[in-house]
């Protein structure tokens, strides 16, 4: 059986060699060996993200960091900003979890609004606030920038960012934005074989959860950053081989650099989103969509599922259906992430036009 191209919006492709690096012979987690590969990716991570706060590299998907971010900063209020299936996610972890949390709660299609998380953090006292960077069921990019300015004016209130399909083709200063958390799976835009989060912490958080009397212990922040600090190692056994991996494509990433990286991407998005006016119609508010996927409304009436399925069937080609059953048939989605160029995005939308006639 051929291989598929992936253009859902993760996992994405893989380069060759990236995949040829975890195949090596296996060493112990404690030994030198991991020492250097962990510090490496580690350093080379916050190269590539412009930072200087702490890293912590997990095997684990994405929504450990959801969950362990509440549990870490979130003793009792937290304000939730949902506007699709994955922010609404992370406020019902945060209910599963006893939390007291009230939803700033938005239309799917639409981005939240950072007059309205002003508005809402002036109402009333909560530990943190929690967004989506790039909410991938309905392609919104959320304004992050504008809202850090708002979480600027209140100091006491963690701001806790989802970059799940977002971060390393979508740009952000994490400084300049005042994020205290955010965090990523390395299946989307890093481009690399799924296993491994990645998260971010300032110095404010990891000071809070190091004084807290509950707290992750598999994602705390305190015993993944002390160990780093102590040993260079994390503190539980790693997924060694996804690690190795992990090195040689951070090397790529840096190659190419952050700023060409999301130029690439942005005309990727640019590209889709030109095709999707042409032929059907873009489904989150303007001005407001995301750079690593568009959710494409299904304005033709086109069965996507049987588009799909002949798609991939013909062309050995994979694009996704629309998220749950708010949006299946109703749109469909186009990853145009990781290591993907304008391209590759035209060869895809090539064969939906074909496939489905239009």
């Amino acid at each position: 059986m051929k291989d598929k191209k992936l253009y859902i919006p993760g996992p994405t492709q893989v380069r060759d060699d990236v995949i040829k690096a975890m195949d090596q012979p296996m060493f112990g987690h404690r030994m030198d060996k991991m020492t250097d590969l962990y510090t490496t990716i580690v350093e080379d991570t916050k190269e590539f993200l412009d930072t200087d706060k702490h890293v912590i590299i997990l095997s684990a998907s994405g929504t450990e960091f959801m969950e362990t971010s509440i549990l870490n900063l979130v003793d009792e209020k937290v304000l939730c900003a949902t506007c699709g299936s994955f922010s609404e996610r992370q406020a019902n972890i945060a209910e599963r979890l006893g939390k007291d949390v009230t939803r700033l709660e938005y239309e799917w299609g639409k981005a939240v609004k950072p007059e309205d998380v002003r508005e809402a953090l002036e109402k009333d006292d909560y530990e943190a606030f929690t967004c989506v960077m790039n909410e991938t069921s309905t392609g919104v990019r959320n304004p992050l920038e504008e809202i850090g300015e708002v979480l600027e004016d209140h100091p006491d209130t963690f701001f806790i960012v989802d970059a799940i399909s977002a971060l390393g083709g979508d740009h952000i200063d994490i400084e300049k934005s005042n994020i205290d958390v955010i965090f990523t799976s390395v299946q989307k835009a890093f481009a690399m074989p799924p296993g491994l989060a990645v998260c971010v912490v300032d110095d404010d958080a990891y000071q809070h959860e190091k004084e807290s009397d509950s707290s992750s212990w598999y994602g705390g922040f305190q015993r993944n950053i002390d160990y780093y600090k102590k040993k260079g190692q994390t503190h539980s056994t790693p997924a060694i081989s996804l690690m190795l991996a992990y090195r040689k494509q951070m090397k790529h990433m840096l190659e190419e650099g952050p700023k060409e990286r999301d130029k690439r991407h942005k005309e990727m998005a640019e590209y889709t989103r030109e095709w999707a006016h042409e032929h059907f119609d873009m489904f989150p508010e303007e001005g407001y969509m995301s750079q690593t996927v568009s959710t494409i409304e299904n304005t033709q009436g086109i069965d996507v599922a049987e588009t799909i399925k002949e798609v991939n069937e013909k062309y050995d080609l994979a694009f996704a259906n629309g998220y749950g059953s708010k949006l299946k048939e109703k749109t469909f989605r186009i990853g145009h992430m990781g290591e993907h160029t304008v391209e590759d995005i035209k060869e895809l939308t090539d064969a939906i036009e074909e496939v489905a006639g239009l």
